[in-house]
Formats: C-alpha cells, structure tokens, sequence
C-alpha cells in the first residue's frame, strides 16, 4: 500500500466496511492501466462511482476536464477532499449512486458551475462493490443517452456475463441488456492481491462502447426486455414453456408455437440458445395487448 493511503487511512481512522463491498485498488500500475483503457483526454467529463479516498480518483483528474467523483460513505469523504485538493476540476458527491438521477444529480453539476466547461464526451470509470454491479451498470445504460462510454472493474464472472454469446452458460438476461446498449471487452484481469483488503475473487476490468444506435431493430423496447427476462426465467425450460409459464402474455402455448414457426426458431430451443436478433423479431411479434 502506498504510503499516502496508508496515512490517510491512519489520519481519519479508516476500516473498510465489508457490507459496503469496500476492496481499496493499491496497485498504481493497476489504475494507471485502468485509466489508460478509458481514454481520457482534456474533453472529457468522467464520473466515478466508489471514489473512496481518490488513489484512482487523482489519476483521472489529472487526464480529464473534469471529475464528478461518487462515494457513498461519509467516513471517507474527509480523506478523499484532503487527497484532491491540489485539483480544481474534481466535484464530490457523498450519496448512494442507486439514489441519484443521472440528469438531474451528476450531469446537471456543470451546467450549475461558472467553469463553462462544456465536454466532448461523458465516460464512467469504477471499481464498483461486486454486490450490486449489476443494478449500477443497468442504472448508467437505461438513465440516459449522454453517456459514451464504461470502464468498470467486476467480478471476473460478471465480466464473463456482459461479453458471453449464445449458447453457453455465462450467456443470459445480462448478456443481452449490455451488448443491446453497447459494445462490451474484456481488458485485462486484476488478481486479489492488488487490493487491500484482498477480495475472495479475481476482477477484470472492462470497457463498453455505448452504442448510438441498438445493434436490432425493436419496435417497443419494454417488450423486448419482457420477453428476454421471461426467456431466460426459466432456463432449463424449452423457450415455449418459459414464455408460457411466465405469465407475462395473456395466450396458450398455441400461439406462441405459431409465432416461433413463423420466425424459423424451433418450439424445442431454450432462451439461451437465441441471439439477440431473435429476440427483436420474437418482441417485434407481439403486441401490447398480448400482455
């Protein structure tokens, strides 16, 4: 651990909380590799969520335009204030990045600053708590259009997720949420002992490319998602059966056989097995009134 972290660490009497999923990045090497991978340049707004006392948080500020730097724990905010006084362009939030509007909270800030910066791109970077990735990267992806790109350290197997194809079974509902929103790769991996405390998991790092335009045409997004979440709800199931037992849609297991034939996917399939092109057509074959 760098000597800087660990005096400050002393200086405000700092123990990480386990139910807060607080693994402290002290490799530099690491975080100059992970800020590397985000591209940052003079243009650039940068949120990042888990500041803690800012190791990463001053290699951003010192590549970026500006940084909006999110962590929820007030014990650490004295510490982090103290670690990013020598940057005029590093803005602190102490909230739960789950409470906040994306607008209104973060991308509102410089709009209400006298800076008149105004930036080329928005990106995320974090090493976010392994036990809510999931709602935090949904939460960036559906709030709002502006955002250009995430560069996020998960849990290896989450990584696995977001990048899995059809077929095998790291692919599922989140596969297909993140590679409709956007183009995700694997970067590198981090073992435990770049941390403090060292996590019971390996991370990887890795960045999407928020796509501007979905990768498949859907006519009603909220039913795309509706059939994929009810495909995969059950996924030993045939996809006729997951669909059915679902209780999503107000129709017999007829109709839905129908619907398959029509689109060339066989009744016997599993939802694992379609890409995300079927899905759109599959979404596409129903109505609102189908529900």
């Amino acid at each position: 651990m760098s000597n800087n972290i660990k005096e400050l660490m002393k200086k405000y009497n700092i123990r990480l909380t386990k139910s807060l999923g607080q693994n402290f990045l002290i490799d530099n090497n690491i975080v100059r590799k992970i800020v590397d991978s985000a591209r940052i340049g003079s243009g650039d707004l940068v949120i990042e969520v888990g500041s803690g006392i800012g190791n990463m948080t001053s290699e951003i500020a010192q590549r970026a335009g500006k940084v909006i730097a999110i962590e929820i724990d007030r014990r650490l905010i004295g510490a982090l204030t103290e670690n990013m006084k020598s940057f005029d362009n590093v803005h602190i939030i102490n909230n739960d990045i789950l409470k906040l509007d994306i607008k209104r909270d973060i991308l509102s800030i410089e709009d209400n600053e006298s800076s008149g910066f105004v930036p080329e791109h928005i990106k995320v970077v974090a090493n976010l708590p392994y036990y809510i990735t999931t709602p935090i990267i949904m939460k960036f992806l559906e709030e709002t259009e502006d955002i250009d790109m995430l560069v996020l350290m998960v849990q290896k197997e989450v990584a696995d997720r977001m990048v899995a194809k059809p077929g095998g079974k790291d692919y599922g509902m989140l596969s297909v949420a993140v590679q409709y929103y956007s183009t995700p790769e694997k970067i590198f991996d981090v073992p435990p002992g770049c941390f403090v405390p060292p996590p019971e998991v390996h991370s990887t790092v890795i960045r999407l490319d928020i796509n501007k335009e979905p990768p498949v045409k859907v006519d009603d997004k909220e039913m795309f998602f509706k059939v994929v979440k009810a495909a995969f709800g059950q996924r030993r199931k045939t996809l006729v059966n997951a669909l059915y037992n679902s209780g999503c849609f107000n129709f017999g297991k007829d109709k839905i056989k129908l619907i398959l034939e029509s689109l060339g996917i066989s009744e016997n399939l599993r939802g694992e097995t379609l890409t995300i092109t079927q899905f759109a057509q599959l979404a596409n074959s129903f109505s609102r009134e189908d529900c």
